[in-house]
């Protein structure tokens, strides 16, 4: 693994992920967010999965929804925090997300909460994914996108700058929805489809919502972090700028979510292939009820019916 791709200390984020085990189960909004929408996407899957993981599973909240669905049978699970593991329904087993212990093929469903924008090696984690996956598998996860906590982390750098002369980075970056869509690509899977839902989620306090990102994720395990303690001063004049920005009309503050939805299927004979160019059955222009131009001429197209003004 090159030098350039790892951005997190992942010891130090399953021993703050274990110290915070105990606090899961009062932060886990997040997660019963994302974990209905993948049940919900999973259950229109006219197909049975009698194998299926969930990976970074914190408590087990998403295995245990995506389990109750008739069409999954046995659920395992498995987390990198042996505390968290713990937490979870059996079988679960301790184990890295990039670092998968299942034989090739043999997996049925995947699906991940919340977990794979921890791993230094999404592209290495995914083609595992794929590998570990039956033909005609499926793979659903959520992770965090680019947007998310964007008022927290200008928030920080504003304050430490202001307040110590300079910042050091204290939120993890995130990729965008169409980085995680190529990702999925370059792992080999089929039919790869990636969507994003930005969610917006009102906190009583800056300090809350801090709480809440230390629960679910270790707070900052970032490698280039600083590895002095925000100052008290800092955080104060952090909290200031984030409630003069970021405050609902009743004191309480705003936070900015991005949920990247991914799913894609372990390759098979049996699915969809895309046509190849000049197999059409129709021209364009015809479904378009349209007349085809030369390249540089203006298209023609229906005029839309327009609403008669008043009068």
């Amino acid at each position: 693994m090159s030098e350039e791709r790892v951005l997190f200390d992942r010891k130090l984020l399953r021993a703050r992920r274990a110290r915070f085990a105990h606090e899961i189960e009062s932060h886990q909004f997040l997660l019963e967010h994302v974990g209905r929408e993948i049940a919900e996407r999973v259950a229109i899957m006219l197909r049975p999965f009698p194998l299926a993981l969930d990976l970074g599973a914190y408590r087990g909240l998403l295995g245990r929804k995506v389990a109750e669905l008739p069409s999954v049978g046995e659920m395992i699970y498995a987390e990198s925090a042996e505390a968290l593991a713990a937490l979870c329904p059996r079988p679960a087993l301790v184990c890295d997300e990039d670092l998968l212990p299942f034989k090739d093929g043999s997996l049925n469903l995947v699906v991940s909460g919340l977990a794979l924008h921890r791993v230094n090696d999404l592209p290495g984690a995914l083609i595992q994914i794929r590998r570990a996956l039956a033909p005609d598998g499926l793979f659903m996860a959520a992770l965090l996108g680019a947007r998310s906590l964007i008022e927290l982390r200008q928030t920080l750098i504003e304050a430490e700058a202001e307040t110590e002369g300079g910042a050091s980075p204290r939120v993890a970056p995130f990729a965008d929805v169409r980085d995680y869509g190529a990702l999925l690509q370059r792992a080999g899977f089929a039919l790869p489809v990636a969507d994003a839902d930005v969610l917006t989620v009102i906190y009583a306090s800056p300090r809350d919502l801090m709480r809440e990102v230390r629960a679910l994720g270790g707070g900052n395990v970032l490698l280039a972090r600083s590895k002095a303690p925000l100052p008290r001063r800092t955080l104060e004049r952090a909290e200031a700028i984030y409630r003069e920005r970021h405050a609902t009309p009743d004191g309480r503050v705003r936070a900015t979510f991005e949920f990247v939805f991914l799913s894609g299927w372990a390759p098979d004979p049996s699915q969809q292939k895309p046509l190849k160019p000049g197999s059409a059955a129709q021209r364009l222009a015809d479904a378009l009820r349209t007349t085809e131009q030369k390249a540089g001429d203006k298209a023609s197209f229906p005029a839309s019916p327009r609403k008669p003004k008043d009068g």
